[in-house]
């Protein structure tokens, strides 16, 4: 049993039932949990290894609920940077065609080292395309040797343009094996336990590269296991006319249709839905992953989050893939997430004449979605928040800092989501640090760049 004392934070930022917010606040944990939380002087004096935030803002780990890892090798891709979804899809698929199993380790590994330095300690990736033997297991294995928790999505795309779909046919699989493999995956790696590290999730990648057959087996595999279900949804209006064409029903509609609503279920982005579908979000517990860096990178449009929040549905915040919004920056998203809904609310306030102006996103709303409507969505009680019996799963800043100058005398807390997004001092995952001083812990960060940069030049160069 090992024992870390975490103390003299001049906030805790609890983020549970009550929301405390403690000054000179801190923790104790024992193997991995919390034991202990309050202000410092009624925590235990001793322990194994005692971590002194004075001058820091303590919060609860971010939680990360839509990436793509592998997108961190194509950043700033030059063909791709002025496109909309659809355009830009087809633009790199030929490109991701060429990935190895290396490429999915090493791009994994830049995208953990990102979002941990952000404040992130539990990331859910979609991983949708597996070409030259590339495998799941290749993102499993670099999540176990950086240490974050990981919802590792068992991605496919089995419809090919030759049917009607997006992709090219050379990046689909057949869906037998698609299935299969899903099973193999589960059985081999997923873990409900409290505290788990890996869970697998089941996610065929979107209503246009996938069969209707498809989503709806891998929603009968994923509830035989009890394991849940992702997929992209509702992100622009290409794909509503898509839908309706291809299907006759719009986006949310469709996922009806073939049992893809419930408590089990998240969507990535659900810009285009309307107050109806939203109900119906609320009503079955579907999840949505807010992604407003690759929304605006991608001309997409404002998700409604406001009015998902006011109806109940759970609502998550994510990067998505590198390539869409060039960063793994969580915290960055986070501040985005703040003020992409203060636009859409100025937008539909816009033409309102003597009414009172419609709600603004506060900064604590921005984290609360990011810690416990993370946790909500992905479907964890474990993590989301600093209390008795939960993981010990938090980051800290330093408020001593030029970007905080003014603001963290006022409210530590919001600055840290209205000012300029800062790198974590220290993010500690399961009372283990990944991030010690600004630094990864089990990542020689320069070695792994030049390895990163050099994998990023082969595959676009090919």
């Amino acid at each position: 049993m090992s024992t870390l004392l975490v103390r003299n934070a001049t906030l805790l930022a609890t983020f549970d039932d009550r929301r405390r917010e403690i000054s000179r606040g801190g923790l104790f944990i024992r193997d991995g949990f919390i034991e202990q939380v309050g202000p410092s002087a009624e925590l235990p004096d001793t322990a194994d290894e005692i971590l002194d935030l004075s001058d820091h803002l303590l919060l609860p780990g971010l939680i990360n609920t839509h990436h793509h890892f592998y997108q961190t090798l194509t950043r700033a891709v030059p063909a791709a940077q002025d496109a909309n979804l659809f355009n830009w899809l087809k633009t790199l698929y030929p490109i991701w065609a060429r990935l190895q199993p290396d490429d999915i380790y090493i791009s994994t590994l830049t995208a953990l080292a990102e979002m941990s330095l952000s404040g992130c300690t539990t990331s859910s990736d979609h991983l949708y395309l597996f070409p030259n033997g590339s495998k799941l297991d290749d993102q499993i294995r670099a999540g176990r040797d950086f240490g974050m928790r990981l919802h590792a999505a068992r991605g496919s795309m089995s419809l090919g343009e030759s049917e009607g779909g997006l992709p090219p046919d050379s990046v689909v699989e057949d869906e037998a094996y698609i299935l299969k493999d899903s099973q193999r995956l589960i059985e081999q790696y997923h873990n409900a336990e409290p505290g788990a590290m890996t869970q697998i999730v089941l996610a065929p990648c979107s209503p246009f590269s996938v069969t209707g057959d498809l989503m709806r087996q891998s929603a009968a595999l994923a509830r035989q296991y009890g394991v849940h279900l992702h997929t992209h949804l509702a992100e622009t209006e290409d794909e509503e006319q898509f839908c309706l064409e291809l299907f006759g029903y719009r986006p949310v509609a469709y996922m009806e249709s073939v049992d893809w609503v419930g408590e089990d279920v998240w969507f990535a982005h659900s810009v285009h839905v309307n107050s109806e579908e939203i109900e119906l979000y609320a009503r079955t517990g579907c999840g949505v992953a807010h992604c407003p860096g690759s929304n605006m990178r991608l001309a997409s449009g404002i998700a409604p989050i406001l009015e998902m929040l006011t109806k109940g549905v759970k609502v998550g915040i994510g990067v998505d893939g590198s390539a869409s919004n060039d960063s793994s920056n969580l915290a960055e998203e986070v501040r985005m997430a703040m003020l992409l809904s203060r636009v859409g609310a100025g937008v539909a306030g816009a033409s309102l004449s003597g009414e009172a102006a419609p709600p603004l996103m506060t900064a604590r709303q921005a984290l609360e979605i990011a810690t416990r409507g993370g946790a909500q969505v992905l479907g964890r009680t474990d993590i989301g928040s600093l209390e008795v019996g939960k993981c010990a799963d938090f980051f800290a800043v330093d408020l001593n800092r030029l970007d905080y100058a003014g603001a963290a005398v006022h409210d530590p807390l919001a600055a840290f989501v209205f000012c300029s997004p800062v790198r974590a001092d220290y993010t500690v995952v399961g009372g283990k640090f990944v991030v010690k001083e600004g630094q990864p812990v089990n990542l020689d960060l320069p070695v792994h760049i030049e390895k990163h940069n050099q994998a990023a030049r082969r595959l676009v160069d090919a």
